[in-house]
This record gives C-alpha cells, structure tokens and sequence, in this order.
C-alpha cells in the first residue's frame, strides 16, 4: 500500500509594537496586543476552525485510512489559549481521534538549531512538555523551523532521541533521487528522514488560485490523476505545507476546501494510496538510501536555504546580537525575562527584514507588520536594547567569570570520571569474556556494528556465506546490514549461486569464523 503524507505547519508569532529609541527604559512590553489578537482571531474564524471541522469531518467518513500530522509552535498555542480557546478545543477534538500526529519542534519557532545546542533542545523539550499536556501524546517525530535540516541537525535531534525527522526534499541535495522514498540520515543510520514533494505541495499551498498558472484551475481529478503518473515503485508522497493555505492564504472561495473535500475519496477510489501518519510510514518503510546535507536547508523561497531569515547583514547583526545574551538569560532565571526571551526567538522578526522582493516577495509581504525590512530591523533592534538592559539589571552582581569556571571544573571532573568508569568497565568486561572459552556464531548479535564490520573483512566471504545459510535470523540480521554494498553484492552471488557442501567443511568454515570472532572479543 503505498502513502500520502498529509503535514502542516501550525504557527504564529507575538508580534512587535512599534518601539521606538524613547520607549527604551520605560516601557518593557513589547507586543502589539491588538494586531496579534485580531489576526489570531480572524486566521481561526478563516482557517483553523473550518479546517479543523473539515478534517474531523474526512476522519469519521473514512476511518482508519485517513491520517494526517501537525506540528503546532507553541507560540501559537500560547496565542490560542489567550485569544482563541475554541482552536485549542477543535485541536484536542482532532487528537482524540486516532488519526492525527502531534510533531515535536522548536518551542518558540526558532533558528536556535543554527547557534546553540543548549537553547535548541531545550525548547525542543519544553514543547513536547506542551503538546503533550493539552493533547495527551508525547511526540515522536521531529520537524524543525521551517524544516530547516542539515547533517549536524540531524545529529542533534537523534540524540534527543527521535527516529524521525522532516526536511525538504530540496532539488540541489536530491540530484536524480526521488523525494518519494524514506532516506537515512549521513551518519546516524536510525535516524529516518521524510521528504517534501515540493511539486505536488506547493501546487496546493501557492499555486492553486494562481489564474496565471498554466494547471489552473487545479482539481481533485488532476491532482489523481498526477498521484497515478508517479512511479509504482515510488511508495510515499510527502505533501507538507502551512496550515494557513486553507482559508487564509487560499480563500474559501478559491474551492480549496471543496478541493480537498473530495481529495481522500478520489485518492481511495482511483488510486493505490492510503493517507499515513509520518510515525507510520517510517515504522513501516525502510530508507533506499542515505541523504548528505552538509549545509542546511529549509522549505523557503526558490534557493531552499537559509537565506529568507539570514541572508543580509541586518538580519545577521540582530540574530548575533540576539543569541550574544543566552548565556546571562540562563543565569536569570526571571519568569518575564524568559519568556520575553523565547517570543523574540520567533523566526519571523528575521524574516521580516528580508530583502528578497523578486520572485518571493509577495511571500515575505504576506503578514508583514512592517513597511519595509528597515523599519523592521530598526524596531526589533530598540526591542533588543531594552530586553538587554534588563536582563543586564537582572543579573547584576553574578560572577560569570566564577560560574565559567567552575562549570569549566564540573565539566572536567565529570569527564574524568567518565573515562576512569569507562576504562573499569572495560576491563572488567575483557575478564569477564576471556574466561570464557567458547565462542559461537550466536554471540555475533552482542558485537558492536564496528567488530562486527571487523569480522567481515577478516574472513572469506565464501566461507561466510555457506555459514550464513544455515545460521539464527537474529545472527544474520547483525551482519548481512554491516556489510558494505560491494561485500554485500558479492555475499548475495555467492549465496545464489551455493551449493551443498560437506559437514566436516562447513564445520572447519564455522571454526574458522568462530576462532576470528574470538580474537575479536578480546581486542
């Protein structure tokens, strides 16, 4: 059965007052109450509450078989709880059906993954706290601001124990590959990435009104019909997109929501698809391959980089001088300071100092409170002063140079005695085992993938291959993976093309293995 991938984003920011140079020291709120209240409360009425009800509404007509994910920041379910608690309600409604994924990313909708580790996981951890206490599942998949990814994100993010993750499936990293298959990470082989089919979802979220595009207008029929041209071997369409396309960016009279009415029932009537959720398909599909992305990208503009937020010098000053407090904000510990701290994260105070008006401009126009990118710089900046000023108030008489130094100490004290419990352990171990005096091939399954990877190079592959045969599944599940793809090739001749062959042959074979695998264990 082959998947569409339904993901939306769910996001909005506190938006700033204007604040001008004289506000600096007097006044210490910085949101503009009004503007954020009335655009939440129009986006719910236009988008989040009708779409709800229509997907709620697809759930109970088709069950099991229509799914769909959201990632929510949690500035937009601060803004939901203030402003608009029916969204919260219709969210948790959705939730307890079954059918829908909570996403885990960045709790202020942030560009921390480009700066800090500490401040990235830690809004990654006071989200998933988030999403959990309103809609009772604790996330599993992860997908970051604007699914922006790169290998060392990707690291990141599967030490914080997520075996899935959401990115782009950007043209210039794909090459010839497809973005309709699950692919793994460069380096961390159990961390499962899914790709944006950014053709198939972009033709929803920004071209289906365009009456200058040569498809419009876009139907249900088409659309299958473009589902059906793709290749059978294909097993995944990912269309991932802002939640917003439905009512706000996409008017109801455009027909988006009759478009996607009748989407799933034409998808299950003509097509081999079913709708999964993103935890789903990575449990049921294995990655074709790994996927290197070595500088990061995102889902924005025609480039897929990071150049919507840091692509000019005002948006890097703002965003150096921003993250140049973290270290005194974790010192604080100051309610208001925090969550002062976390609104100003929000991506969208960079991306409104954009200054990309060419292709994308309409796009970074789009809830814009700013005349221009300069305006935007200007007020986010006398912001940033005054925040500093207090936090600089807050932290007033705290030693940072004694704390540096002695976090500098716990850190090397916890590594010594890292190393010194690493090396007993080790020890201990090796005594354990060369007390033992018989090694077989079932012990191969407690090896590390390196000796096992060591094993293989240091036999015949022959010999390997006729031992294998016969050998335990969970034995040949440990090794057949550690093998690299030409071993791997040569393996599966061999074993196309063996024949039966004598015991006492298969036993020196199996000694012969045995003995290496022995000298292994006491390396």
């Amino acid at each position: 059965m082959k998947s569409i991938c339904f993901y939306f984003q769910v996001h909005q920011p506190f938006r700033l007052k204007t604040y001008r140079f004289f506000d600096m020291g007097v006044d210490h709120y910085y949101y503009d109450e009004f503007q954020n209240k009335s655009i939440a409360q129009r986006i719910a009425e236009k988008c989040y509450l009708p779409t709800n009800k229509l997907m709620l509404d697809l759930i109970k007509k088709h069950g099991k078989k229509f799914n769909i994910a959201y990632s929510i920041s949690g500035l937009a379910l601060e803004q939901f709880e203030k402003y608009t608690p029916e969204v919260i309600e219709s969210f948790k409604t959705l939730a307890a059906s079954g059918n829908v994924e909570f996403l885990a990313e960045t709790y202020a909708h942030s560009l921390a993954s480009l700066r800090s580790k500490d401040e990235f996981k830690r809004q990654v951890e006071l989200h998933s706290k988030k999403i959990e206490e309103l809609f009772g599942q604790k996330p599993v998949t992860f997908r970051n601001t604007e699914l922006i990814y790169s290998d060392a994100i990707g690291e990141t993010v599967a030490e914080m124990g997520y075996k899935t993750i959401l990115t782009e499936g950007a043209k210039h990293v794909l090459g010839w590959k497809s973005p309709n298959f699950v692919y793994r990470h460069a380096t961390v082989s159990d961390l499962k990435v899914l790709l944006k089919n950014y053709r198939l979802s972009d033709d929803i979220a920004f071209r289906f009104s365009d009456q200058g595009w040569n498809e419009w207008p876009l139907t249900a029929e088409k659309y299958i019909q473009w589902l059906k041209d793709i290749d059978k071997e294909q097993p995944l369409v990912n269309l991932f997109m802002d939640y917003e396309t439905f009512g706000e960016h996409q008017w109801k009279d455009t027909g988006i929501f009759d478009f996607m009415k009748s989407l799933p029932a034409k998808v299950f009537a003509e097509t081999g698809y079913t709708f999964a959720k993103p935890k789903d398909i990575a449990r049921k599909l294995e990655p074709v391959d790994t996927i290197h992305v070595p500088n990061p990208i995102s889902w924005a503009d025609e480039e897929r980089d990071l150049t919507a937020w840091l692509g000019n010098e005002m948006q890097d000053e703002a965003f150096e001088k921003l993250y140049s407090a973290e270290e005194k904000i974790k010192v604080c510990n100051d309610e208001e300071i925090m969550r002062d701290w976390n609104y100003l994260q929000a991506s969208d105070h960079f991306y409104y100092m954009c200054t990309k008006w060419f292709s994308d401009g309409d796009v970074h126009r789009y809830f814009n409170p700013y005349p221009s990118p300069y305006e935007a710089f200007i007020n986010y900046m006398n912001v940033l002063s005054d925040f500093f000023i207090r936090v600089d108030e807050k932290c007033e008489g705290i030693d940072f140079d004694a704390i540096k130094e002695k976090a500098k100490e716990f850190g090397e004290t916890v590594k010594e005695k890292a190393e010194d419990a690493g090396a007993k352990a080790k020890t201990k171990a090796k005594e354990k085992l060369d007390d033992v005096k018989d090694y077989s091939l079932d012990d191969i399954v407690k090896m590390s993938n390196a000796k096992v990877k060591e094993l293989i190079k240091s036999v015949d592959m022959e010999e390997l291959a006729h031992v294998m045969k016969d050998a335990r599944d969970d034995v040949r599940d440990k090794v057949i993976p550690n093998m690299t793809k030409t071993a791997k090739k040569q393996f599966e001749n061999i074993e196309k093309e063996i024949k039966k062959v004598k015991k006492s042959d298969l036993k020196e074979f199996k000694n012969k293995i045995e003995s290496e695998l022995k000298n292994l264990w006491k390396k």
